[in-house]
């Protein structure tokens, strides 16, 4: 069952429908000011509507800082939270930018090995000396860890159950020269969160909640943290889809909520251009960097450019900046075959919806 909270839209619905109930900082908008075209977003509600699986628990876009769809699904409402999986590499990513706006990291350029201290981690290994960030952020570290291959050091099922999973990894070498090879792995998304609480002198989870999930007005989440007050920057972060959706709004804003400069103007160009590694065979997507896929779709006659965090289960955060547009989907279908494409099904019938 579909539960309607925003949207004067699709009130002539068979379906449950919840009086409309304010956003601080985000207002709701219309068909017409949004432009999107009524006829196909009826359309698409009747699709999903008929979908068998039971396992798709939301969708909200927001135009121009503005919320225009607001669904949810299988018991799912407002405020309900699930787990992102590796969309919150991306999350992670946007920190990175945080930081660098407050001046706890100077530039991509740095080299990990200079964030740490031997005395603190005597097993840090000389290679991260040649391993500079924006590796990290492109999946191209050259470390010798590989989230397909368990036999790898760095691979998670070597150091997530630890009490202090840092001190370990900081001992994995490389396997490759940097730059040189696309290798999807958590150990990089970690070493930048281990990065931004060594700088910060907090966890990745708290430094979240100051610095962006408080001014967002973020309230519900879940960002799993160890005993070493470590937190888990490759994912288990769950958030609500609605909030999901917020965090769209720096990277559709240039880094800006409302009128508060977050997360540096300058980095946020970078996260939208950088496109280190292309991957021409791939359906959902063509390129990636700085922990964000990006692609491009034909959509009636018109190419349009978007990035998007991923997550296991067809948990997708989609940012079209030049229509400042955001497309949040959040979903459960972990390990089933149509995960991806059916997040995927929607947001081209999304994006063909504009007029």
């Amino acid at each position: 069952m579909r539960l309607f909270i925003i949207l004067s839209c699709l009130c002539l619905s068979l379906f449950s429908f919840a009086q409309r109930a304010p956003i601080k900082d985000l207002p709701a908008i219309g068909f017409e000011d949004a432009g999107f075209n009524r006829d196909s977003i009826n359309a698409l509600a009747t699709v999903m509507d008929n979908f068998k699986q039971k396992d798709f628990r939301g969708v909200v876009v927001l135009k121009d800082h503005q919320v225009f769809m607001e669904w949810y699904y299988s018991s799912t409402q407002r405020k309900t939270i699930n787990d992102i999986r590796s969309a919150g590499k991306s999350i992670t990513a946007l920190l990175l930018g945080v930081a660098i706006e407050q001046g706890l990291v100077d530039s991509l350029e740095q080299d990990v090995y200079s964030f740490f201290s031997k005395e603190k981690y005597p097993s840090l290994n000389d290679d991260y000396k040649k391993l500079k960030l924006k590796h990290l952020l492109d999946m191209a570290s050259g470390l010798d860890a590989d989230s397909e291959d368990w036999n790898t050091p760095g691979n998670a099922g070597n150091w997530i159950g630890k009490d202090n999973w840092v001190d370990y990894i900081l001992s994995v070498p490389l396997a490759n020269k940097p730059a040189e090879k696309w290798v999807y792995t958590d150990i990089n998304a970690v070493l930048i969160g281990a990065i931004i609480e060594e700088t910060s002198g907090m966890s990745l989870r708290d430094f979240a909640i100051k610095h962006v999930f408080q001014p967002l007005g973020i309230t519900e989440y879940y960002w799993f943290t160890n005993a070493s007050n470590q937190t888990g920057a490759a994912g288990n972060l769950y958030l609500s889809t609605l909030d999901f959706a917020k965090l769209g709004v720096l990277v559709a804003n240039k880094g800006k909520w409302v009128d508060e400069q977050i997360v540096q103007a300058d980095y946020i160009k970078k996260l939208i251009e950088r496109k280190m590694f292309d991957f021409p065979d791939w359906r959902s997507t063509n390129s990636y960097g700085m922990f964000w896929y990006k692609n491009q779709l034909n959509i009636n006659g018109k190419e349009i450019d978007y990035l998007f965090a991923s997550g296991y289960g067809g948990n997708h955060l989609v940012v079209v900046p030049e229509k400042n547009l955001v497309v949040a989907l959040i979903s459960t279908a972990y390990g089933q075959p149509y995960m991806h494409a059916r997040s995927f099904l929607i947001l081209k019938k999304i994006l063909g919806a504009l007029e």
